[in-house]
């Protein structure tokens, strides 16, 4: 699931939107400071799926003393776009999970998909040269046994492993925190 990317998901101690207690019966949401919105919005987002938007009164967040942590918008109130409940509770569980316990299964996966890109990039083991499926196999085998034998060159060699690859947005991102 794609993570949470607004600013006050990403910044340092601001309110995201899971520090907001979301009342789905009453249409109702409540700041960390107690404070409750004002307006409750259901419609569509930019990519036209299912949205709510919730919007806290100007009056109610402009003598906030932590405004600073929730908004960065000093004309109107904080607002929250939030999924259907139906939608967004499961969301956020899922959200969770990937923050913690799922990136220690991932990790795992990790490094198979490095053994399985490498097999295909050295030796194109995506499409069989063969149609048999006995020579198939057998292409298969030799494929590991090219695989096993390039790791364990670079090994004895003391070849280093390939840095991590940093996305250009990404990239960005790191030249601008500095």
């Amino acid at each position: 699931m794609r993570s949470n990317t607004t600013r006050q998901a990403n910044g340092h101690k601001t309110f995201s939107t899971e520090a907001f207690e979301i009342d789905w019966s009453g249409r109702q949401a409540t700041c960390p400071t107690g404070a409750t919105s004002k307006y409750w919005t259901e419609g569509f987002d930019s990519g036209k799926r299912p949205a709510i938007r919730i919007r806290f009164a100007t009056g109610t967040c402009a003598p906030c003393p932590v405004r600073d942590q929730c908004t960065s918008s000093h004309r109107y109130g904080r607002q929250l776009t939030v999924r259907p409940q139906e939608q967004n509770v499961p969301l956020e569980r899922v959200r969770a999970e990937q923050a913690t316990e799922w990136k220690q299964r991932y990790a795992t996966r990790a490094g198979v998909e490095g053994t399985i890109h490498q097999a295909v990039a050295v030796t194109g083991v995506r499409r069989s040269r063969y149609t048999s499926l006995a020579k198939t196999h057998l292409a298969h085998i030799f494929t590991a046994a090219a695989v096993n034998l390039i790791r364990l060159d670079a090994w004895w060699n003391g070849t280093p492993l390939a840095p991590t690859r940093i996305s250009y947005v990404a990239g960005l991102d790191l030249a601008h925190a500095a």
